[in-house]
């Protein structure tokens, strides 16, 4: 991956994981913790969409990365919740 891809990657996952905090109330951690929980929407949305017969992206291009990424971010960010709650 070149440099210009490792951007988008990193702009996509900023955008992601800034959407999946505001969808899910309270669970914005920051700049840098909403790019790293963008991009790990974006691993569990491509590891998890295909086996639920979603297919790989729900859309193509920039739009469909931004949206298979921040429903991927959202279930983390609803896992991490949950856990944060049983923990509590």
């Amino acid at each position: 991956m070149d440099i210009v891809g490792v951007l988008v990657a990193l702009i996509i996952g900023a955008i992601a994981g800034w959407l999946a905090g505001v969808i899910v109330e309270g669970a914005g951690f920051g700049l840098l913790w909403n790019i790293i929980i963008g991009i790990a929407g974006a691993f569990i949305a491509a590891l998890l969409f295909p086996r639920l017969g979603l297919g790989l992206t729900l859309g193509g291009g920039i739009v469909g990365a931004i949206v298979t990424s921040t429903l991927g971010a959202v279930i983390l960010l609803l896992i991490v919740n949950l856990i944060q709650r049983l923990a509590a």
